[in-house]
C-alpha cells in the first residue's frame, strides 16, 4: 500500500509539473511574469499542507484561509489539467494551432476565463441546495403520517462555517419535519472549529428530534470528541444502536472505519416496524437486503463533487448517488448537504432529503 501511494503521489506531482510547463508556454509574459506565475502555482498547491500539519495550532482564521485556498487550488488544478490535455491532444490531431498554446493571449484569455466560468459557477451551484422529495408507501402499520428530512456530510468547520449552518437549519425547520436523520459526517475533520465557534447552538435550533450515525471524519476528527459534540448539540447518536420513533425503527451503524462494528443482523431489525438504516458509507448494499431493511440512507460518496471525478465514485459504489432498490429494500445515497474542500458542485448538487413515510391502509 506504501508503495502504491507512492507512486500516486509522484503521478500527481508529475501533473502539477506538467501543468505549471503549461502555463509557461501559453502565458505572453516576459520571463520574471512567467517566474511569478509558476510560483503562485506552486505556491497555492503547497499552502494546504501547513493547514493539515498544525491546522489546530493557527489562528482560527488563518487555518480557514488555508483549508479555503488550498483546497479550491485542487479543482483549479483539475481542471486546468482537463482543458490542457484536450488542447494538447487537439493540436496532435491538427485541430488547435501550435501558436495557440504559446505565448499566446487569446490561448491565456481562453482557458482562463474557462477555468473562472467554470468555478464561479461551480460555487453558485453549491450554494443551492437541491430539495430531493421521496414518498415510500408501506404495508407495515405507522401510527400517522411520517414526514423525515434526511442528510449527510454537513462537513461544518473551517471551512462551512456557522452562518452556512444556521441557513440550512432553517431550511430544515421550514419543511416541519417530524424527525431528522443525518447520516454521518457532521463534522468536517477538526473538533475545534465547532467548538471554538460554538456550532452546537444551531443543531439545537432544530425542533424535531435528530439522530444520526457517525462516518469516517468522526473519527478523523477524533470519535470521542465527536460523540461528545453530538450530544451537546442535542443529537442523539445512533452507534451500532437502535431507536424507536412513532412506529419506526432507526437503526444507526458505527462507521465501518471501526473494524469492528457490529453485523448488521446482529442490530436486530424489527419485522413488524419500518425499519430505516443509517449507514454513512454505501458499501455491501446487500446486507441491508439480506438484512429486511425495508430503507436504507447513505452519504459518504458526495457524487464524486465534481466531474468527473463523479465518474470515479460510479465505478467504485454499486450506487454512488440517488435512489436504488435491491429486492424490496428501499436506498438513497446521497450527494450530500455539505461538501469537502474547495465549495464546487460541477455536474453533482447539495441536496437534502424530504420522505414522507405513510400507509394507504391506514389514510
Amino acid at each position: 500500500m506504501r508503495y502504491g501511494f507512492i507512486i500516486i503521489l509522484a503521478c500527481i506531482l508529475g501533473l502539477i509539473g506538467w501543468t505549471a510547463k503549461c502555463f509557461w508556454q501559453i502565458l505572453p509574459l516576459p520571463a520574471w511574469g512567467k517566474w511569478a506565475f509558476t510560483a503562485m502555482y506552486l505556491l497555492l498547491f503547497l499552502i494546504i499542507f501547513p493547514h493539515f500539519a498544525w491546522g489546530d495550532r493557527m489562528p482560527a482564521w488563518l487555518a480557514a484561509a488555508t483549508y479555503e485556498t488550498g483546497t479550491s487550488w485542487m479543482i483549479f488544478f483539475l481542471y486546468a489539467l482537463i482543458i490542457f490535455a484536450a488542447l494538447h491532444l487537439g493540436r496532435l490531431f491538427h485541430l488547435v494551432s501550435p501558436s495557440f498554446l504559446k505565448d499566446s493571449a487569446s490561448g491565456s484569455a481562453a482557458v482562463l476565463c474557462l477555468i473562472s466560468v467554470l468555478l464561479v459557477y461551480g460555487n453558485i451551484h453549491y450554494r443551492h441546495k437541491y430539495r430531493e422529495v421521496l414518498d415510500i408507501c408501506t404495508e407495515k402499520p405507522l401510527e400517522r403520517p411520517i414526514r423525515i428530512v434526511l442528510a449527510s456530510d454537513l462537513h461544518v468547520g473551517y471551512h462551512n462555517r456557522k452562518p452556512e449552518l444556521a441557513r440550512w437549519v432553517d431550511m430544515i425547520n421550514a419543511e416541519n419535519p417530524d424527525l431528522v436523520l443525518i447520516a454521518g459526517d457532521i463534522i468536517d475533520g477538526a473538533i475545534r472549529p465547532v467548538r471554538e465557534w460554538k456550532y452546537e447552538e444551531e443543531f439545537r435550533r432544530i425542533r424535531p428530534d435528530v439522530y444520526a450515525c457517525l462516518g469516517n471524519h468522526e473519527y478523523i476528527s477524533g470519535s470521542d470528541g465527536s460523540e461528545a459534540f453530538y450530544s451537546d448539540a442535542g443529537i442523539h447518536l445512533l452507534k451500532d444502536s437502535s431507536a424507536v420513533f412513532h412506529g419506526i425503527q432507526v437503526i444507526g451503524r458505527d462507521d465501518r472505519t471501526n473494524p469492528f462494528r457490529k453485523g448488521l443482523s446482529d442490530l436486530a431489525p424489527s419485522d413488524s416496524l419500518f425499519t430505516i438504516l443509517l449507514d454513512h458509507q454505501p458499501s455491501h448494499l446487500e446486507e441491508a437486503e439480506e438484512a429486511g431493511i425495508d430503507f436504507q440512507f447513505s452519504g459518504h460518496t458526495h457524487h464524486g463533487q465534481v466531474w468527473p471525478i463523479s465518474w470515479i465514485t460510479d465505478a467504485v459504489f454499486e450506487k454512488a448517488f440517488g435512489r436504488h432498490a435491491r429486492g424490496k429494500t428501499r436506498y438513497y445515497i446521497s450527494s450530500g448537504l455539505g461538501i469537502w474542500g474547495g465549495k464546487f458542485r460541477i455536474g453533482t448538487r447539495s441536496e437534502y432529503v424530504v420522505l414522507t413515510l405513510h400507509n394507504p391502509n391506514q389514510e
